[in-house]
């Protein structure tokens, strides 16, 4: 729970519907993995230790304010972080996606990985940026000078993959293995989704290695 929607809209904080849902998956012996970037999780913790569970945070970046630029309407990353921290001391298995990753922006997450680690986090994840249509339109608004350094870099260098665009393999490969190193450097193990380049991968790439049998 969940890739395409957040299991923590803001909504969820009025209705409960994720959280009646762990309720009945926790009664049917599921093992959960929940993937997402609200602090909301955390009120969920006497339900996942009931039964083999895993959260994965997103934190996209360490700041605050370039973390509203580019998600407007998700938890502060301060948030997030004090989020995964409560999650590992309450003994809940904790991954970090670090996704995605944005040339000019982000691509160097050293301090984040740093701070991950003392918190104690055990794998960390990287993907990054892939261009569509409405997401492209989106960021273009929000980061226009940005988007010009990006534009040669998508659209006269880049990847198409099914119906987006990626960064050239070349540099995906440098930014991705940089993660890898600097997640080794800080005791951590490491994974990459939908780059194909899976053989920098440690661990299972979106964490789920780390839920309890």
């Amino acid at each position: 729970m969940s890739n395409s929607s957040d299991p923590y809209p803001n909504l969820e904080s009025k209705t409960g519907s994720t959280r009646q849902c762990l309720e009945i998956m926790s009664t049917c012996n599921c093992r959960i993995q929940i993937i997402t970037k609200s602090s909301l999780v955390t009120r969920d913790i006497d339900i996942l230790k009931k039964t083999a569970s895993t959260v994965s945070m997103t934190i996209t970046t360490d700041n605050d304010a370039l973390a509203k630029l580019l998600e407007p309407n998700a938890t502060s990353p301060s948030e997030r972080l004090k989020a995964v921290e409560t999650l590992i001391e309450k003994g809940i298995p904790t991954s970090v996606r670090i996704d995605p990753i944005i040339p000019f922006l982000n691509d160097d997450p050293e301090n984040l990985i740093k701070t991950l680690s003392s918190l104690g986090v055990k794998h960390v994840a990287g993907s990054t940026y892939k261009t569509r249509p409405d997401n492209w339109r989106r960021f273009s608004q929000a980061l226009p000078e940005t988007a010009e350094k990006l534009r040669p870099l998508y659209f006269s260098e880049g990847e198409k993959i099914g119906g987006s665009v990626l960064l050239p393999r070349d540099l995906r490969l440098r930014l991705m293995r940089s993660m890898s190193t600097l997640a080794a450097k800080y005791g951590m193990k490491f994974g990459t989704c939908r780059e194909d380049l899976a053989f920098l991968n440690t661990a299972a790439c979106d964490g789920s290695w780390l839920i309890r049998r």
